[in-house]
């Protein structure tokens, strides 16, 4: 199992931010705050899985062929291998969520795009 993220790393997308609030061997605690009515690529991970708890906000999720509306203290869990995005359905509220990844790898390089709004296709 690695994890290439540590405590503290941070990163300005174009639909908002991440932090890592705590990361070890096998797992990584992200907070992601989503600008309001941005979104996040369609896209899915082959090496880790991902729950999601919605802190602030409402959201719009696609979990495979489903889609879901989440608001706070509402969780989603997304399995390894399992097309997913989230939206924040707001126009004028930040949707936050913490994030936690498990699984044997934990990098950026395990994100296989599908869709983007922001010409990141890989």
């Amino acid at each position: 199992m690695t994890t290439t993220y540590k405590r503290g790393d941070s990163d300005t997308r174009p639909w908002g931010t991440w932090e890592v609030l705590d990361a070890g061997e096998s797992f990584c605690v992200k907070k992601i705050i989503v600008n309001p009515d941005a979104i996040l690529s369609l896209q899915l991970h082959h090496f880790r899985a991902e729950h999601w708890i919605i802190a602030a906000g409402e959201a719009m999720v696609v979990l495979g062929d489903d889609i879901l509306y989440r608001k706070s203290n509402d969780a989603v869990y997304i399995p390894a291998e399992t097309k997913h995005r989230i939206k924040n359905t707001s126009a004028h509220t930040p949707l936050i969520f913490i994030e936690i990844q498990t699984g044997e790898k934990l990098d950026e390089s395990d994100i296989v795009r599908f869709e983007d709004n922001y010409g990141r296709l890989k």
